[in-house]
């Protein structure tokens, strides 16, 4: 009998996480939906500042790279579909063609690598920020890729566009995700370990 109770007790816990993963991921694809809708433009440059890469940075971290990783690519898929996720309440594939359409994907890229770093043993606040620097750093380089390949931009101009502009701000988002990660990761890392 007590063997029975345990196997039905383990039932519901498998179930509990999976319908936590699945409303983790809800979150971080709404959160990231309504930081695009904070957008600030910047002269010079065809790409704003938006909250966008706060959410992924964190999704990462809060999620683990597999499902922080497919709570991004939901974003995307959602977006691509006709849903006004994207900056502006702009949706489909033509805006993954246009200027913020190598940021958008790194996304995905900045998420599993958060996650990976994030979940890869115990850590201290440094490298809290450090692992956070470099999920910020996969985006930028992947819009500033994007930006080589579709405005036929130098290197040099590509990160006078799409990179230097968002250092200051990145730096900012990146120690705030820091902060509230660094609080509340215990209870994360429990609710949406594999």
């Amino acid at each position: 009998m007590n063997a029975t109770h345990t196997i039905t007790y383990n039932k519901d816990i498998i179930t509990g996480k999976k319908t936590t993963a699945v409303i983790g991921a809800a979150f971080f694809v709404l959160a990231t939906a309504l930081g695009a809708y904070v957008r600030i433009p910047i002269p010079g440059t065809p790409v704003p500042i938006t909250l966008q890469t706060f959410f992924v940075i964190l999704a990462g971290a809060v999620l683990g790279r597999h499902l922080g990783a497919s709570s991004q690519l939901a974003y995307v898929v959602l977006g691509v579909m006709e849903l006004p996720l994207f900056q502006g309440a702009s949706f489909g594939i033509a805006y993954l063609f246009g200027p913020t359409g190598g940021y958008i994907v790194g996304f995905i890229a900045a998420a599993y690598i958060v996650g990976l770093l994030t979940h890869s043993g115990k850590q201290s606040f440094g490298s809290l920020i450090a692992s956070f620097a470099i999920g910020s750093a996969v985006i930028l380089a992947c819009g500033a890729g994007w930006l080589m390949c579709l405005y036929k931009m130098n290197l040099s101009f590509a990160l006078a566009a799409g990179v230097l502009p968002f250092i200051p701000g990145d730096m900012v988002k990146v120690l705030i995700a820091a902060l509230i990660y660094s609080r509340i990761s215990g209870r994360t890392n429990w609710l949406f370990s594999t």
